[in-house]
């Protein structure tokens, strides 16, 4: 992880000299607020991986002398397709725009199914086709 540190290192130095040049060159206070807490998520995404990156083992990446070989295996478990994404994001969807219009009841009517839909997607690898 030690490149990834050094690219969001890269990434804070950047904002660190653009956000004060954004202030001199606008005034504008709310540009500049969020180039500063840009600034301060970057540096805070940096110092987790500096950290990170001391305590673990090289990865091949990580190593000048490593092969391609080196990261061959099982890199990890990606998730198959999925509905229930696409039913969360409409039941919110309409959540928002019943707030938007003031209408309770297509709010809680909503809820109830954005309900469903979390609950689909959370449980999704227990039953049916790709249970565990």
């Amino acid at each position: 992880m030690k490149a990834e540190a050094w690219i969001f290192a890269i990434t804070t130095a950047f904002f660190v000299l653009v956000s004060p040049a954004y202030w001199f060159v606008t005034g504008d206070w709310t540009g500049t607020s969020a180039l500063v807490m840009t600034t301060l998520l970057a540096a805070m995404v940096t110092l987790y991986l500096g950290f990170h990156a001391a305590k673990m083992d090289p990865r091949p990446e990580d190593r000048k002398d490593a092969e391609v070989a080196d990261g061959a295996g099982e890199l990890g478990f990606f998730p198959p397709y999925s509905w229930w994404p696409l039913w969360c994001a409409l039941t919110l969807g309409v959540m928002v725009y019943a707030v938007a219009l003031g209408l309770w009841w297509l709010l809680i009517i909503g809820g109830a199914l954005g309900a469903v839909a979390l609950s689909g997607l959370v449980f999704e690898y227990y039953r049916g086709e790709h249970a565990h």
